[in-house]
């Protein structure tokens, strides 16, 4: 192959190359984009269960907190907007986690939002929260 085919194939190739790159590049941006907005979503308790496996952030007012220390894990539990058993929207938090968090009874009455991934769990919406960091206290 001669230096001029070489160097044709070059300039062919090269513009190729860089729409692949400009490409590339502007679907990051998107995804990148869809990301920080969704997390900076706001949603209220009553939203949150056509939201399931998405990551949001759920505000609402804190109307029944339960610390279950006799059930497996210690769960706490802290529902929005409508007390245990009619709840919308729990907050969970594990045993485990739970000497990171203040008294539950600062969360009671609050108003409080709260970031991360929203699970089902016996078909109601719920976000675990693992730090304080998640949960903003609105009072």
């Amino acid at each position: 192959m001669s230096d001029n085919q070489v160097g044709r194939e070059r300039s062919i190739e090269e513009p190729k190359v860089r729409a692949i790159r400009h490409l590339s590049v502007f679907i990051f941006c998107l995804v990148a984009i869809g990301q920080a907005s969704a997390q900076g979503r706001k949603i209220t308790a009553a939203e949150a269960k056509d939201h399931i496996g998405e990551r949001a952030t759920v505000c609402g007012k804190v109307v029944s907190v339960h610390f279950a220390g006799r059930s497996k894990g210690q769960p706490t539990f802290m529902n929005l907007d409508e007390p245990y058993p009619r709840q919308i929207f729990t907050i969970v938090i594990w045993g485990s986690d739970r000497g990171k968090f203040p008294p539950e009874s600062k969360f009671q009455d609050a108003g409080v939002c709260v970031t991360g991934q929203i699970t089902s769990y016996r078909g109601g919406p719920e976000i675990v929260a693992r730090d304080p960091s998640q949960i903003e206290n609105l009072r």
